[in-house]
């Protein structure tokens, strides 16, 4: 079973110690942390795991209106985004400065959202008994209150068994074994509802068109040649011309929870715009996944092309994605139809390839091929010395490497090792792991 994580969002108006709290819990201090109004200025994305389920994690930043008329603009913005995408609202208060008016407009926004909305009153120094001072924020009329330092990590606990009390039941989705998730991920208007409706539009074979079983996603089962497949596709974001930037952030967090549930991630880039910043961070989560991933250039009907234009763009693709060579690319139409179909093979190939394992013995001839071709390197006089390497899983296709000194393991002998695994075995479409252990290691 593939599930997508709970998705939890800090709210609240500027340095209440929203990016404290977000770096406490994610273990990496990844948020900007200053105490200076608005310095969060990117959302903040990354994963969280309380009690064995994981989660993500959204740090938005501050309401900080620019102008007395922009007040209700921007808070409405950040809100309204928050609790569009997410699943519990962590709602941050800060109980040295007291209940201020940009609250209590919060507070409001948040009580009409129906979602879960968790009242935490943060820079409280001390466990125990809810300090006098904390008592006002009753106030805002949203329940039970939490009190927690993000700073020192006091009842961060107490504060995460609540949000996660709140989480969607596990059980979320029931597909076969044999259906093929399929994950068409790309920033907004890149083409990805076009190409899932042209899939829909030829096919014959169309077994139910069921509603997500994830929020904000649609998922439609297709039969192709006798296989099954589930094609997820990220629902729009409703649109405010007041709201389009943070639209573009925040749409990538939809294409990270698709990515969780999928075998198979189609990267979809619009022709015309090139790989853009946010493909980037989409296609490097997927990889960071470990997932089987195609790069899919849409609009190829309309983009002016002469002799060499495919190569020389592919090329510049993969100078952008250089992480992702391993992926095919593939240039098509959603519009018109050109070479959609080719799809389900390329789907099909890379899949089979995520699940594709290698016997031991023959890994070990591969191996000492290679380093009888490439000597391993050496530093100080201490030459590397590989003595095994074993498969210990797929999805993505992972390998542990027996050395006598992980120091010396440098990382372009180690990619020159995943280079001759690809020209032995393929693995197209994947990532392959690495994990260098000492022989003495456990």
């Amino acid at each position: 079973m593939i599930l997508s994580n709970p998705i939890v969002a800090v709210v609240g108006r500027p340095n209440v110690g929203k990016s404290t709290f977000f770096n406490y819990i994610v273990g990496k201090r990844l948020s900007i942390v200053e105490d200076t109004p608005g310095v969060t200025r990117d959302r903040i994305y990354a994963e969280g795991e309380w009690l064995n389920r994981k989660f993500m994690l959204i740090d938005t930043g501050g309401i900080e209106p620019s102008s007395e008329d922009e007040i209700k603009i921007q808070m409405a913005r950040q809100a309204e985004l928050a609790i569009e995408m997410a699943d519990v609202i962590v709602f941050m208060v800060d109980m040295k400065s007291g209940m201020t008016a940009s609250d209590r407009d919060v507070a409001t926004l948040l009580r009409k959202s129906n979602k879960p909305v968790v009242l935490t009153v943060n820079k409280v120094d001390q466990v125990g008994q809810t300090p006098p001072d904390a008592y006002e924020f009753y106030n805002l009329g949203m329940g039970e209150l939490f009190c927690i330092s993000s700073l020192h990590g006091l009842g961060i606990g107490e504060l995460l068994d609540e949000v996660s009390s709140y989480f969607p039941e596990q059980a979320e989705e029931e597909y076969e074994e044999d259906v093929i998730r399929v994950a068409v991920i790309g920033k907004p208007n890149a083409g990805k509802s076009s190409l899932v409706n042209k899939i829909l539009g030829e096919e014959r074979l169309i077994v139910s068109n069921v509603p997500g079983t994830t929020r904000d996603a649609i998922d439609t089962y297709v039969e192709h040649q006798g296989k099954k497949y589930v094609f997820i596709d990220t629902a729009g974001i409703r649109k405010k011309s007041k709201i389009n930037e943070s639209i573009e952030r925040y749409s990538i967090i939809r294409s990270f929870a698709a990515v969780d549930r999928s075998d198979v991630c189609l990267i979809l880039i619009d022709a015309n715009d090139g790989v853009t910043e946010q493909d980037t961070k989409i296609a490097g989560y997927a990889h960071e996944q470990g997932k089987a991933s195609i790069i899919v250039i849409n609009k190829w009907d309309i983009y002016e092309k002469e002799t060499g234009t495919l190569e020389n763009y592919k090329k510049n693709v993969y100078q952008k994605l250089s992480y992702m060579t391993y992926a095919p690319a593939l240039f098509i139409s959603a519009k018109t139809g050109q070479r959609v179909n080719n799809l389900y093979e390329l789907i099909d190939h890379v899949n089979e390839q995520a699940v594709f394992r290698v016997s031991t013995g023959m890994l070990n001839d591969i191996l000492s091929e290679a380093t009888s071709v490439v000597q391993p390197p050496s530093d100080k006089g201490k030459r590397l010395k590989i003595y095994y390497m074993t498969q210990v899983s797929v999805k993505p296709p992972t390998f542990v490497v027996f050395v006598n000194d992980k120091e010396l393991m440098h990382f372009s002998y180690q990619r020159y090792l995943i280079n001759t695994l690809r020209n032995n075995f393929g693995f197209e479409g994947n990532p392959i792991h690495f994990i260098i252990k000492e022989k003495n290691d456990e």
